[in-house]
Parts: C-alpha cells; structure tokens; sequence
C-alpha cells in the first residue's frame, strides 16, 4: 500500500472524472489542487483541497497552479464536436512546460480509445461495422487532437502515462477492471474506474512512459445504449 503522501494538481476537475478522482485522492490523505475554469461551482471540499480557477488554455495561469506539486492528472475533454479542437493538445503543452520549469516529473493524461483504434479480438460484427465507425467519424477532430496531445506527452522528457478510456459511463462502484496495452477487448470503461486508475497510477507510478487502456468487463452498458448516448447526443460525451 502507498504510504506517502503525494500533492497533485487535477486539471479538467470540474468533469464527471476529474470530481472521481479528486474525491478520491483526498479520501486516500493525498492533497488535491483541482483546477477549473468555474471555481465557484466546484462541488468538493474539505481538509487537502484548493480550487484554482484557470483556463488549460492559458501558460501563466498553467504555471501558478502546477507550481510546488509532486504530480500532474489531466482529464480535460470536450463534447463532440465538427469544429477544430486544439485544447488536448495546446493545453497539454502549457502544463509540460511548466512541469519542466518547475522540475515536476510525473504527468498521467486521460486520452481515447479512438485515437489510433485498432479492432480487439471478439468484437461484434454490428460494432465493429456499424456502431464503431459512426463514432470515430463523429469524434474525428476530438480523436486527432488527443493524438497530438499523446505526440506532445511522448516527446516531453517526463515520467508520463496515457491512459486511453473505451466508451465511458456512469457507475458507483470500481470494479476489477482491465489495465492493459492497447488493443484490449472491450469498449467500455466506467468514470469511476477510470478514476481510480488515474489516481493509481499518479499516486504509485505505475506504467511510466507507456500508453495503456482501461476496460470495466463489469455491469457494462449495451452497444445500443452507448450508440444512443454518443451517436445521438443523448447525455453528452465529455470526461
């Protein structure tokens, strides 16, 4: 069990995940900087937290928050969208600057499944010919960002890791979930497992400098009701 404490700064910690994780990490006795362009309507509190209000988008305020912490989570995402998307990759970039300014070592970005997908052994036909393609095409400008916020990653000199979620979804529970390298059966991940996994791996270091999945296997959704949420816009798409 990891005894010492570690400070870590949460970029993205206003969403689904990033509010999983940040629980999390403070019940464990870690202190959290939880970073958030809407401080005011951050929902968490307690002994171990600061919220910072800044924008991933904007160095100087990048700089201040990741300043005098041990390591560095992101899990900003976006909704799908048609328009170009430059938040992945420019915002990943303001924080490894200033990670190296600041001589911080550990950085562990959530990513996608959908960047450079590859068909998993056993995969339905229906999913992988019909339900697989509609997303990749809806998420393109996502997708291809996030690639270029993982070139960004591998090419920075830290002691990365890129987790890459499959189709996220909402649960209560962590379940005995799948940490592997990619391409792994399954297209499911839940946030609250994709939390845990966060905080596991920036907590213990684990998987340093490799790009790895996550994939809950338990009390998954079906295909239909991820096509209905995604494909169709039914519930939102962000981390």
């Amino acid at each position: 069990m990891q005894e010492e404490l570690v400070k870590l700064v949460m970029f993205g910690a206003n969403g689904p995940t990033g509010r999983l994780a940040t629980e999390q990490a403070l019940a464990e006795g870690h202190s959290v900087t939880a970073v958030t362009r809407r401080p005011d309507a951050f929902p968490l509190s307690g002994a171990g937290l600061s919220v910072v209000g800044a924008d991933i988008l904007d160095p100087d305020a990048v700089d201040r928050a990741v300043a005098g912490h041990d390591a560095v989570l992101s899990t900003v995402g976006v909704p799908y969208t048609k328009e170009p998307v430059t938040v992945y990759s420019a915002g990943t970039a303001n924080v490894v600057k200033a990670m190296q300014t600041h001589g911080i070592r550990r950085l562990v970005c959530v990513s996608s499944i959908g960047v450079n997908y590859e068909d998993a052994p056993g995969e339905a036909f229906i999913f992988r010919k019909v339900i697989v393609p509609v997303l990749l095409k809806m998420g393109r400008p996502l997708y291809e960002d996030a690639a270029r916020m993982e070139d960004v990653v591998r090419g920075s000199g830290l002691d990365w890791t890129i987790i890459r979620p499959a189709g996220l979804f909402d649960a209560t529970t962590t379940t005995d979930y799948i940490v592997s390298e990619p391409r792994h059966p399954g297209w499911f991940t839940s946030r609250k497992d994709l939390a845990d996994a966060l905080v596991r791996e920036g907590v213990d270091d684990r998987n340093p400098g490799s790009v790895v999945e996550v994939i809950t296997t338990q009390g998954v959704p079906s295909y239909f009701q991820v096509f209905m949420k995604e494909a169709l816009h039914i519930g939102g798409s962000k981390k």
